[in-house]
């Protein structure tokens, strides 16, 4: 062996021994502080471990897959759904936008009704939760002490599931609902989107969880759970009318409600005239003659009033010179308030120059 042969392999030990020292100060102190975590009193094993590393996200079709069950899998339950809890989830998320400045995601428990097969979510209220490494963990206490609340007011109601904000399942919403199950039996999971651009339908899915095999082990899915909306009279009511408030005092309810009287008009007029054209097509010969059709016509003019009668012109009038007069009255009730109100003022510079005019002449 040559010298320049046993200098080259003196060299190539020097250099692999090297190899861990190329650390920097603060990744060796991060590895360190990482392994003492796991292994306490035990030197440095993996030095390119940290604490708290985000995982590696798969897309959100892939996500959704693995956490879905088969397409074959059919739910146990059916769903009556509240526009109360939706107008509470919105509100919610709402508020914690404007909040944060963001978008972001909110927690909460549903409350409602469960007779055998058929759930029915009539109300909701709010979860709170701490985050740890990126995991979202339910504050138990207040949990619990919510649910006291609640049992108290309505008794006759229990809690079912609960709900967040968001687009697709994901595995974070897998974490959350394995601890509501530890709280709960068979909660129901409601995921509402609130940025969804599509109008045709609710942005709105529940789910409930199965327990299947999946590569020899045992994982929770989620199954998709078809709903309808439920109302009750006086909710309806009520949602009808917050549904209607405009920040702008331009318009008025009575100006919304002509409104809709008028479209409604409007497209009656439209549909009234498309059948009179198919009439007469019909008659030209320009279109084939159909009994059914001609038949569904003939029974729609019979059902509208005959209006050419002696007794409904009659009426008709009498009601209008009614509505005429009473409008008549509110307008000369605003006209005398307006007087009286400038008779009170008059009356009041008058004395105010009587009285001045006496003063003045005291000192004459």
């Amino acid at each position: 062996m040559s010298g320049m042969d046993v200098d080259e392999a003196m060299e190539e030990p020097q250099a692999s021994s090297s190899t861990p020292l190329s650390l920097s100060k603060s990744e060796a102190s991060d590895s360190i502080a990482s392994t003492s975590k796991d292994t306490p009193g035990i030197g440095i094993k993996h030095p390119t471990s940290q604490p708290c590393e985000p995982s590696t996200s798969k897309p959100k079709e892939d996500c959704k897959t693995s956490i879905m069950a088969p397409a074959g899998t059919v739910g146990s339950v059916s769903i009556s759904l509240h526009p109360l809890v939706i107008l509470n989830i919105s509100e919610h998320w709402t508020r914690q936008r404007a909040e944060e400045g963001t978008s972001v995601q909110v927690l909460g428990a549903l409350i409602g009704k469960q007779n055998g097969r058929h759930i029915e979510i009539m109300n909701s209220f709010e979860l709170a939760y701490d985050r740890v490494c990126d995991d979202i963990i339910i504050n138990r206490d207040y949990y619990q002490l919510k649910e006291g609340q609640y049992v108290q007011v309505f008794s006759e109601m229990d809690i079912l599931g609960w709900y967040t904000t968001g687009d697709v399942p994901n595995q974070s919403d897998i974490n959350i609902h394995k601890q509501m199950c530890d709280l709960l039996d068979s909660p129901i999971f409601l995921k509402l989107n609130p940025l969804s651009r599509h109008s045709d339908q609710l942005p709105i899915t529940v789910y409930e969880s199965v327990v299947d095999v999946v590569e020899g082990a045992a994982t929770l899915l989620l199954v998709e759970l078809p709903y309808t909306l439920a109302t009750e009279e006086a909710e309806r009511i009520g949602i009808d009318h917050v549904a209607r408030i405009h920040d702008s005092a331009e318009s008025s309810l009575v100006g919304e409600n002509l409104q809709a009287q008028y479209n409604a008009i409007k497209m009656l007029a439209s549909r009234v005239h498309l059948i009179e054209e198919y009439v007469r097509a019909t008659q030209k010969g320009e279109v084939p003659f159909n009994h059914e059709i001609i038949r569904q016509i003939n029974a729609l003019s019979h059902r509208l009033p005959v209006l050419s009668s002696p007794k409904f012109r009659e009426e008709f009038y009498n009601q209008n010179n009614d509505v005429a007069l009473m409008a008549y009255l509110g307008a000369i009730t605003k006209c005398c308030n307006t007087m009286n109100k400038f008779i009170n003022r008059f009356n009041q510079l008058h004395e105010r120059f009587a009285i001045g005019r006496r003063m003045r002449g005291l000192f004459f």
